[in-house]
């Protein structure tokens, strides 16, 4: 997994709810510590600008294969998920709720 190419997508200061950047990293290192292989497919339902911040609305899901088993199993799943990104230095980060 090339960590560090996912994570330049996600602000420093993201945060939804108690989920921050550190804890999106760790998700990470644990469903790629037990999949050997894992695959998204996501499509972009919806975008809209309020301000200088887009709010994305996605459906997706994510699937991995098992590292000592060799199946694959369903890792995640979304329906029309708001997701909010905004711009930093020319390039467009998720940034979270902020609540």
């Amino acid at each position: 997994m090339d960590e560090a190419g996912v994570l330049a997508y996600i602000s420093p200061q993201y945060r939804t709810g108690t989920l921050t950047k550190a804890g999106i990293a760790e998700q990470l290192r644990t469903v790629f510590a037990i999949h050997d292989q894992v695959k998204a497919r996501v499509r972009i339902d919806d975008v809209r600008m309020v301000g200088e911040l887009a709010w994305v609305y996605s459906t997706g899901e994510v699937t991995g294969r098992l590292r000592w088993v060799g199946g694959s199993v369903p890792v995640l799943s979304w329906q029309r998920e708001l997701e909010v990104a905004r711009l930093e230095n020319g390039r467009w980060r998720l940034f979270g709720y902020q609540q």
